[in-house]
């Protein structure tokens, strides 16, 4: 279990990070109870090993126009490693695709797709995904609206888990 290589603080920090990534070093420290030199510390520390990928704001989509999401079921013709990564390399390129995921099962990926409108959704729709290489099957869910998006992972969980051992 990755997450019990940390201390209670170190995951306490990064739980604290989480839900505000713009707090200061120096309320940080104050809210997992160190000083502020090693908070920083450890905050570089859980950087350099990869536990903070990086820092984002949570952008409301609707507030600056985007008013279509859409989650697309894509399977392809070929499973392929180089079919693969060319889709995902496809993926990447394109704006209004936001998340990208290879799954296991009837479907090869979904993707979140967020756009302005749905005229602006089916352009990309019928004009670059249904046209991208080996793409054989597309499905299609449109968000009615959203009930719960929590980022990021559960601390409680894993707090769960690291007191019972393993």
């Amino acid at each position: 279990m990755a997450g019990a290589k940390l201390d209670p603080i170190d995951r306490q920090i990064l739980a604290e990070l989480q839900a505000d990534g713009r707090m200061t070093n120096v309320e940080l420290a104050r809210r997992v109870g160190i000083s502020a030199p090693p908070c920083l510390r450890r905050v570089r520390s859980l950087e350099e090993a990869g536990y903070l990928r990086g820092y984002h704001a949570d952008v409301n989509p609707r507030e600056l126009g985007f008013e279509v999401q859409v989650f697309v079921m894509v399977g392809l013709g070929s499973q392929a490693d180089a079919d693969l990564a060319t889709f995902e390399a496809m993926c990447r390129s394109w704006p209004l695709v936001r998340e990208c995921h290879m799954l296991n099962g009837e479907i090869d990926f979904i993707l979140k797709c967020v756009a302005p409108d749905l005229s602006a959704f089916q352009s990309f729709l019928t004009g670059e995904l249904l046209t991208a290489p080996k793409v054989e099957s597309v499905k299609t869910s449109l968000v009615i609206r959203v009930a719960k998006a929590e980022p990021g992972v559960p601390f409680d969980v894993l707090e769960e888990r690291t007191a019972r051992g393993p």
